[in-house]
């Protein structure tokens, strides 16, 4: 395992079981996102990097029980919140890397990524990851229940040019990556990009 990943496991480790209490507030802005996901009754969804499984009522409501939905994270922490919280009723809970998916190639409707983005040890190589176990005309979203300028003053830093969360900056690690950006949102409370996976 990566430095990356071990530095990833320790941070959401320590933090998980308080994790659902301190971002209480979130789950009307994680169901609007998943909304605009455009996903269908029956389709196969992953949350990648799902951490406590805040995403996966939103998803299970839009695909139904005829869909399927699917929890990846690689922290064990992390996914026994999402049990204690009693969300593993709401989709399959996996202890797996992104980076390297047990998935075979195309097998997902869509990906929804909350706060994944900044964890990626090689974006560009991870989000192809996400692009092989996604069909062709599938899709994509990256979100965080707050925009850019928010999220760096909560976390004490200055916005930058070089961000990787900046429009011209996701557009070509996405086009690079197997993925065509269909819209940019960074707002005070939404950050959202979404992606059709390339044919």
């Amino acid at each position: 395992m990566s430095d990356e990943h071990t530095r990833v496991q320790e941070f959401f480790t320590a933090r998980a079981a308080g994790w659902d209490a301190r971002f209480r507030g979130d789950g009307p802005a994680y169901a609007a996102a998943v909304g605009r996901l455009g996903l269908h009754e029956g389709d196969t969804v992953l949350d990648a990097g799902c951490g406590t499984g805040r995403a996966l009522p939103a998803l299970r409501a839009v695909v139904g029980p005829r869909g399927t939905v699917l929890g990846v994270d690689l922290t064990s922490a992390m996914l026994a919140a999402a049990v204690r919280a009693g969300r593993d009723g709401e989709g399959r809970l996996l202890l797996a890397d992104v980076t390297r998916l047990p998935l075979r190639d195309g097998v997902l409707d869509a990906v929804f990524a909350a706060g994944l983005i900044a964890h990626l040890p090689r974006p560009e190589v991870n989000l192809e990851e996400l692009a092989r176990v996604v069909r062709p005309g599938g899709r994509l979203a990256l979100f965080h229940p707050i925009g850019r300028a928010a999220l760096a003053a909560r976390q004490g830093r200055q916005l930058t040019a070089d961000d990787l969360r900046t429009e011209p900056n996701l557009r070509g690690l996405l086009g690079g990556s197997g993925w065509r950006m269909t819209s940019y949102t960074d707002e005070g409370t939404l950050f959202l990009v979404l992606a059709v996976r390339r044919g």
